[in-house]
């Protein structure tokens, strides 16, 4: 008996858009950042942030690495600080890296909003199941993201790729949320728009997904074939009484 809907949140509740190849984003972090006496510009910035990315995925040892954006800023101040930043108020020089991580994606993003009928849905579904997420991404960006939307009074708990250094599809997001729920694979759906992180890494842990075919996403087979495919969120519930009754 299904008593949880696992959902993915970028690409199949929120429809959101960022641009972190964006020119105006490094301009205004490198401006920021002058501020505080750290002094790097535009193109250098960007390469950095790409080049430490790059390599703390690469010395993870993860199959499927997560970055953490917060170190990545950390580490661009120690380089680059100068005296006037090591003067900085103690409580201030703490909190860059996190106001940095922030201000950068405030600045790469352009949209965020639900999907058509997310709402609707969720208080329908939620009536009868549990509703917890599992998705890729820094926590930092994601929480408050789902605040800013009304979407954490829906999910609980809430599981984010950053908090563990992995992404799906690894096996080990999914196990985690059902050691949560205390719920066997067969007791929980999963709602992903991506074939390989979401339906691929779900069914790797023998939980039946249904396919989001929304705007962003991966629609490639990837091993695994989704339960079920919906094209508009307002199908939802049909698909979840479908696979509930099989």
């Amino acid at each position: 008996m299904i008593q949880a809907l696992l959902f993915d949140i970028n690409g199949t509740v929120v429809d959101i858009l960022t641009d972190e190849g964006n020119a105006d984003l490094y301009r205004i972090l490198s401006n920021f950042l002058d501020y505080q006496g750290v002094s790097v510009t535009p193109e250098a910035l960007r390469n950095l942030y790409n080049e430490i990315n790059k390599r703390q995925r690469k010395e993870s040892g993860e199959k499927y690495p997560e970055f953490k954006v917060k170190a990545i800023f950390s580490e661009i101040i120690d380089r680059f600080g100068s005296d006037y930043t090591r003067d900085l108020p103690k409580w201030k020089r703490n909190h860059l890296p996190r106001v940095m991580a922030e201000l950068f994606r405030a600045a790469a993003r352009f949209r965020l909003q639900l999907y058509p009928g997310v709402r609707e849905v969720l208080d329908q579904l939620r009536a009868n199941y549990r509703l917890a997420a599992v998705t890729d991404g820094q926590k930092l960006w994601a929480i408050p993201e789902m605040r800013s939307l009304g979407l954490l009074e829906y999910f609980d708990p809430v599981i984010v790729s950053s908090s563990h250094g992995y992404r799906k599809p690894d096996r080990r997001m999914f196990e985690r949320m059902l050691t949560k729920l205390n719920l066997d694979p067969s007791e929980v759906l999963f709602i992903g728009n991506d074939m390989f992180r979401d339906v691929y890494g779900a069914k790797r842990v023998g939980i039946q997904t249904i396919f989001f075919e929304s705007n962003q996403g991966s629609r490639e087979p990837a091993g695994a074939e989704p339960d079920y495919i919906i094209r508009n969120f307002s199908e939802l519930p049909e698909a979840v009484r479908f696979l509930s009754e099989k």
